[in-house]
């Protein structure tokens, strides 16, 4: 009898672990949001790493964040450093393009409570009076990633984050 149990939950364990194998190698989450305001103003929020917790949903989760800037304080090559409590973890990120005032890409580097390599881009396209600004991260789906995203919706979770965050960039640039 402990032997069949024992062969069950070998089976229950190897198809979970094959079912989680199965999703996608990349995930992708992006929101967008339109702002009454034109590019150029907008843009130096994101191109500026020092200006980013003024409208960022992580800097507000941890208010007591250690926070480490290098390099300049904007534009390709300014980088930005960061440890927090157990919701914000350790990571870095820093810009590798820019096209301004239309597009800042970033790679973002989580070293805890999970190591990930990802890419953040902000996407800036004028529409007469207004701006259609999209956050987008995007990245490999590590197996540990997959495992997560059986118990967790990944795109929500990160979503409501993008959605509040592009919510205060258009409250501070619409003043």
């Amino acid at each position: 009898m402990l032997k069949k149990i024992a062969v069950a939950l070998t089976v229950i364990v190897v198809a979970f672990l094959a079912y989680c194998a199965s999703k996608p190698d990349t995930f992708r989450i992006q929101r967008s949001i339109t702002i009454s305001a034109p590019a150029e103003k907008i843009f130096p929020y994101i191109n500026n790493l020092h200006d980013f917790g003024s409208w960022s949903p992580y800097e507000k989760k941890d208010p007591n964040m250690k926070r480490t800037y290098v390099g300049p304080d904007s534009g390709k090559g300014a980088a930005y450093e960061w440890e927090g409590n157990d919701e914000i973890g350790k990571g870095r990120m820093e810009i590798t393009s820019v096209s301004e005032p239309n597009n800042v890409t970033i790679s973002l580097d989580f070293l805890k409570p999970f190591k990930a390599h990802n890419t953040v881009e902000f996407n800036l396209q004028p529409k007469g009076d207004t701006t259609e600004v999209t956050w987008l991260m995007y990245g490999p789906n590590e197996f540990m990633c997959k495992v997560m995203q059986t118990f967790f919706n990944m795109d929500e979770m990160c979503g409501k984050d993008f959605e509040q965050g592009l919510q205060s960039l258009k409250n501070i640039c619409e003043k």
